[in-house]
This record gives structure tokens, C-alpha cells and sequence, in this order.
């Protein structure tokens, strides 16, 4: 066992490779706080002052401390994080970083693969992809989820028996949708671990089939999603425009259905709205619950706000959780950001978590005084964001820089503006709707797999907002 001088000596090492390969700001920042605790049995121990902190560590910068911690270490140290949860009564809880825990044997769903039964034959060879810290502990309860929600707990409880079969939950993006159907999958999980559940988005499994039809392997795909005894599928509405994907999976759904297995699903919009898809799926999705998840009222936005900032070992003064909720009233996502601004100013800049900084903060980040997206908005600002002329992308240019602005710009316009995929590309590049949607998958391909690109897409989509 490894403490006191030795142990920070080692640390101090850690530190000056991360200082290498990361800005002073962040270093300054994130790593400042963190003090060694323990080096037993091979685990790291390492104290953080919030949840915050390490949220943001394992989410920023988890392979640059792995890379410190192997090098300083050795390989195969596992790191541990020891968190303050709460400061005054000196109680701390000890949480495995993500990089440190072993997949499991033989899961299924690796990536973009198309997953086949043997992959995964027993239950628990099977990885659900759940998020565990989406569950119903800190989903908070108000008018505007109750229905959705009790829905989701009655079904935990028995599922595929009960009358919400499917569960079909809609709803703007942000409001909880995700947390909601990962907390059911989750419980499903506890109540019930014989269970094969799993967790996947229509656009993933849309990855899957065309991978399934390029190799040949379409009824290893279909067998696959059979097996499953409580199947959910976050946002539907990519499936729009998709015939042979939406075929193969009212085949898979009928199965399921006929078999009383759980079919949970969620969308931006209700069935009824949904456009480009298929009216036999419209139908069943309509067979069992069709339950919205509303934008969070005023009492709800509190309790969120003190549910989040509790959670994460923060105290925030009861007029900065007023201001907040009465300014910021969107959806939930954007209460978290304006927590997540507040901590950055206050950690960087050494500032009290006030009134007068909740203010400037909000001022600067909240959707509040959002002008309308537009077209020409999304195109402005994309090629702002790259330094390309707009010109440009309206051009017949197949330089990488230009089709990747055009490209950009059509997926935008695609998730934030009810135009069709004919209309983006008559505004952007005179295109046909072939285009737009290959432009549509190949963003949200690079997405998934590439870091730097999706951060580059956030702040452009942040800079929408304002």
C-alpha cells in the first residue's frame, strides 16, 4: 500500500505529464483540486470535491489521467475516485472511473457491429447499455412526466403485462425522455434479472441493419432483436425516410408484440406527426401507451435544480435555484448547462456562487432571448464557425472543407427546422434529398466515433441558441 510522501510525490508526476498535455486554463481548473488518497491492490485512489468534478474529469479528460496513471503507475492500474458528497460532515463516496471497469464477456452490440444470437446467449453475457446514472432515484417527479412515469414503474413491475405495451414516450428535445426509459430499463434489470433487456437509438440500429445487409447477415439480425424481452429504442423519428430499416423492424416488432415481450420507445413528436414513416408502424405504436413528457413547470425546475446541485455535492443559495428556474424554463438539459456554467465560472475564476454571477451567467448562456433558427442563421453560422464563405457551400465544390460546412449545415437544418430533406437541399447547395440524408448520416456517424468533431458541432449548436 502506497500513502503520504511517496504517494504525492508520484501524483506530482502524474501531474506534470497531464500539465503537458492539456491548456493551463484546464489544468488550473480540474486538476488543482484532486489530491492522491491511497495505491492499494492496484487501485488509484484519488479525492475530488464534487460529483461535478469527477463528471467532468471522466467525461473531458479520462484518457490523458489514464495515460499519467499508466505511465507513473504502470499498466493495468485501476483508478478510483473518492468524492465529497458532503463537505461540512466530511462524507465521501468511492466510484470506479468508467475507464477502469472490464466489458463484459462476450457483449453484444460492440460499436456499429450487427449483432448476432451467439453474441451474447446467456442473460448475462448480454450488455444492455444502460446508463445506470439515468435512473428513478434522481428522475424528479412532477405534473409534467407523472403519467410517463408511472407508466414506466407500473411496467418494471410486470413487464409486457400490463395495457402499456408498447410504451411510446414523446417529447422536445431535453425534457428527460432518455433518463426516463434507461430508469425502466434499469429497474426492469433489478426486478427482474432473467430478463434480456436492451437499450439502443434508431439510429444505431439502423447502423446495425445496413451493416447486418452488407455482410449478409440480416437473419442473425432480426434473431438477435427476437431474443429480447424488453427492447427500447430512443428517438424513432430517425427512422423517417428509412422503408427497408422501418420493414425489418415491424417484423421485429410483431414478433416481440406476439410473444409479450416490452417494446419501449421515444420521440420528439407523437406517432401521429411522425412523417416519412410507415402508417402500419404509426398503428402499433398507438396499440399501447402514447404518453407526452411536457416541459417542466416552474415547481419541478426547483426541485430539479435542488435534486442536480445536491446530487453533485453542491450548495447552491435558495434565490440563485429561484432565479434560475424562473429564467431558464426550456427543459431540463439547459438546467443542468446553466449548473454546469455556474461551477465552471466559479472554479476558474474563484467566484462565489451568487445571485450576481447566476445573473451574468444566464445572461450569457440561457435560451431565454434565443432569436428564431433559421436557414440562413445555421449556414451563417457554420461557416463562421470553419472561417469558410458561405458562398461557398452553394457552390459545386468537392474540396473536403466545403462538403464537410455543407454537410454540417444540412444535418442542422434537418434537427432543428420542420423543412424537408427536398427543401434543405433546394437552400443548400441546390441538392436533391438523396443528399441530405447521406449528409445527415454521415454527421451523425462522425458524431459517435469522433470526440473533436462532436464538440465542434455542440459549440456551433450553442452558438445557434444565443
Amino acid at each position: 500500500m502506497m500513502k503520504g510522501a511517496e504517494l504525492t510525490n508520484q501524483w506530482s508526476l502524474c501531474l506534470d505529464f497531464i500539465r503537458d498535455n492539456v491548456s493551463k486554463s484546464v489544468f488550473d481548473a480540474w486538476f488543482s483540486v484532486i489530491s492522491p488518497v491511497s495505491l492499494e491492490n492496484g487501485e488509484l485512489l484519488i479525492q475530488v470535491p464534487s460529483y461535478f468534478v469527477y463528471e467532468y474529469l471522466e467525461q473531458n479528460c479520462l484518457e490523458v489521467i489514464k495515460a499519467a496513471v499508466t505511465k507513473i503507475f504502470g499498466k493495468g492500474t485501476r483508478l478510483m475516485y473518492n468524492i465529497l458528497t458532503d463537505k461540512d460532515n466530511n462524507i465521501s463516496q468511492d466510484i470506479s472511473s468508467t475507464g477502469s471497469v472490464s466489458p463484459v464477456k462476450g457483449a453484444a452490440l460492440i460499436g456499429n457491429k450487427a449483432p448476432a444470437p451467439s453474441d451474447a446467449p446467456l442473460v448475462q453475457d448480454l450488455n444492455p447499455q444502460l446508463d445506470p446514472n439515468y435512473n428513478f432515484d434522481n428522475f424528479v417527479e412532477g405534473t409534467s412526466n407523472k403519467l410517463a412515469r408511472t407508466a414506466g414503474e407500473t411496467i418494471a413491475l410486470n413487464p409486457a403485462n400490463t395495457a402499456f405495451n408498447p410504451l411510446f414516450i414523446y417529447g422536445s428535445s431535453g425534457v428527460g425522455k432518455t433518463h426516463l426509459v434507461n430508469a425502466i430499463g434499469m429497474r426492469i434489470k433489478e426486478l427482474h434479472p432473467e430478463k434480456r433487456v436492451l437499450y439502443i437509438s434508431a439510429h444505431l440500429f439502423m447502423v446495425q441493419y445496413v451493416d447486418s445487409v452488407r455482410k449478409n447477415s440480416t437473419n442473425d439480425f432480426i434473431h438477435f432483436y427476437q431474443s429480447i424481452d424488453v427492447l427500447i429504442i430512443d428517438d424513432m423519428q430517425e427512422m423517417a425516410g428509412q422503408p427497408k430499416t422501418q420493414n425489418t423492424f415491424f417484423h421485429i416488432f410483431n414478433h416481440l408484440h406476439l410473444n409479450h415481450k416490452q417494446i419501449i420507445m421515444t420521440s420528439d413528436r407523437p406517432p401521429k406527426d411522425m412523417k416519412d414513416l410507415e402508417e402500419r408502424l404509426i398503428t402499433r405504436f398507438k396499440w399501447g401507451l402514447v404518453a407526452e413528457l411536457e416541459r417542466p413547470d416552474l415547481n419541478l425546475r426547483k426541485d430539479i435544480l435542488r435534486e442536480k446541485t445536491r446530487r453533485d455535492g453542491l450548495k447552491f443559495p435558495e434565490p440563485v435555484i429561484e432565479y434560475i428556474a424562473k429564467n431558464v424554463t426550456d427543459n431540463v438539459r439547459d438546467l443542468e448547462g446553466v449548473i454546469v456554467s455556474l461551477m465552471a465560472h466559479s472554479t476558474i475564476y474563484g467566484k462565489e456562487i451568487d445571485l450576481g454571477l447566476t445573473q451574468d451567467v444566464i445572461e450569457k448562456t440561457s435560451r431565454h432571448k434565443q432569436k428564431p433558427i433559421t436557414i440562413d442563421s445555421i449556414i451563417s453560422k457554420v461557416c463562421e464557425y470553419y472561417n469558410v464563405e458561405t458562398d461557398s457551400i452553394q457552390s459545386k465544390s468537392r474540396k473536403h472543407e466545403i462538403v464537410q460546412v455543407r454537410q454540417i449545415s444540412m444535418y442542422l437544418a434537418k434537427k432543428y427546422l420542420d423543412y424537408s430533406t427536398s427543401k434543405i437541399g433546394a437552400f443548400i447547395g441546390k441538392r436533391d434529398h438523396a443528399t441530405v440524408l447521406h449528409a445527415c448520416n454521415m454527421v451523425r456517424d462522425q458524431i459517435q466515433v469522433d470526440k473533436n468533431f462532436k464538440l465542434d458541432l455542440e459549440n456551433i449548436e450553442s452558438g445557434l441558441r444565443c
